[in-house]
């Protein structure tokens, strides 16, 4: 095993021009849908991170790209990747395979159930440990239920019935969605399925059949932590190029708007069914606020480093509806806390939600123990940036998503 790598971080501006990797949640579902395609697709700008790769791994171990589908003669290794966990668990539930799932001790603490219950009414068989993997999973040729009401508004419970419909060759409904992320349905959209969406309700109606090359948009996600680090460190004035802004994703940007940040989205284009524009930051005073529970769901993700940016605002900032991140990677609302906490800010997680009280925040020299989360430890390199000196325990939870990122926070500061 490597031993863990510290690194450190420093307050700075961010200057210049910056890329980040391709969207994983699209790199995902694009390498997933590829599998249905009778003819090789090209996918540019493949997210690079370990979360995609056990996605990839899964499909290899089902047969993509060979041939004919069939059963895994081993264990699904979904690393540290619900999204490959739970959206392999539709294919193969679709496809009429056997297979069992497995991933890291962190995947193996995360809810598992609720996909299972759904993918049951599909007519698979599954068996959860506990409600987590490892889990074994037999799929179905005679799907019962295809008209699902979802039980949380989750993107990969979602998606995980689009794709065993897209498998079985079957119509999918499904109801109750509040405007979770749509890079699935918009995928298959572009790939020439009949389907509709409206936040709420999504309509499958036939498989895909016009399939084409992808060319994946940067990551919002990604991109999150130099929008916040720029608008937080003075002086900083920087141009994300050619990042995805799905409206789905953009809570982060509505959020920080309110709260006086200075963002221009500039270029606006679409890709692949996809909104892309560069973003433009620069530095600004921020003010608390109050962030919905529809907004914080098209945050969910960048909650970690949006609590980075109401510790540096005046007054308090309340965030609602983020029970989710008790289980994400690590427990989030703890990480938040305790990385806060450093840099002298209070910060409070309730039952379903978290409340920080703005000041000036100031670091020392402290080490942040990442648990392994690399939202966790991308956002305290954020705090840095604006609060002074800052370290990490493991560099290594950056690669699930974003492998080159502290060079590219070195080589902003550094212009």
């Amino acid at each position: 095993m490597t031993a863990p790598q510290i690194a450190a971080f420093r307050a700075g501006p961010l200057r210049g021009r910056i890329r980040v990797p391709g969207d994983k949640s699209i790199s995902h579902r694009a390498l997933i849908l590829s599998a249905c395609s009778p003819q090789p697709i090209e996918i540019r700008n493949l997210n690079p991170g370990r979360d995609v790769l056990a996605t990839r791994l899964a499909l290899e171990a089902i047969g993509a790209g060979s041939g004919a589908l069939h059963n895994p003669d081993r264990s699904i290794d979904c690393m540290n990747s619900g999204s490959t966990a739970r959206m392999m668990m539709g294919v193969c539930a679709g496809a009429n395979l056997h297979a069992r799932f497995d991933g890291d001790e962190s995947l193996r603490r995360r809810p598992m159930e609720p996909v299972a219950a759904q993918l049951r009414a599909f007519g698979a068989r599954i068996e959860t440990t506990d409600g987590t993997l490892p889990a074994t999973l037999q799929g179905t040729d005679c799907p019962q239920t295809r008209r699902f009401i979802l039980l949380s508004p989750s993107a990969q419970v979602k998606s995980a019935l689009l794709l065993a419909g897209v498998f079985s060759g079957t119509p999918v409904t499904t109801l109750g969605d509040k405007h979770s992320r749509d890079h699935t349905e918009r995928l298959l959209r572009y790939f020439g399925a009949e389907i509709s969406f409206d936040g709420s309700t999504v309509e499958l109606r036939s498989a895909p059949r016009q399939f084409g090359d992808v060319d994946v948009a940067g990551d919002f996600s990604a991109a999150a932590f130099f929008i916040v680090a720029a608008t937080i460190a003075p002086g900083s004035a920087v141009v994300i190029e050619d990042v995805g802004v799905n409206p789905t994703r953009t809570g982060l940007l509505d959020a920080l708007l309110e709260m006086g940040a200075r963002i221009r989205l500039e270029n606006a284009r679409e890709r692949c069914g996809e909104p892309v524009a560069d973003v433009a930051v620069e530095s600004a005073e921020l003010r608390g606020v109050s962030v919905g529970a529809q907004t914080a769901i098209r945050a969910i993700d960048e909650i970690p480093v949006l609590a980075v940016a109401a510790a540096f605002a005046d007054g308090e900032t309340k965030i609602a509806g983020v029970q989710d991140l008790r289980t994400k990677e690590s427990d989030r609302i703890a990480a938040i806390e305790r990385l806060l906490g450093a840099a002298g800010i209070q910060a409070e997680g309730a039952r379903n939600g978290l409340l920080v009280r703005g000041g000036k925040p100031r670091c020392s020299g402290a080490t942040i123990e990442t648990q392994g989360d690399h939202r966790t430890a991308m956002a305290a390199a954020v705090l840095a940036a604006g609060a002074g000196d800052l370290a990490i325990d493991d560099e290594a939870a950056i690669a699930v998503s974003f492998p080159d990122f502290v060079g590219a926070l070195r080589e902003a500061q550094a212009a």
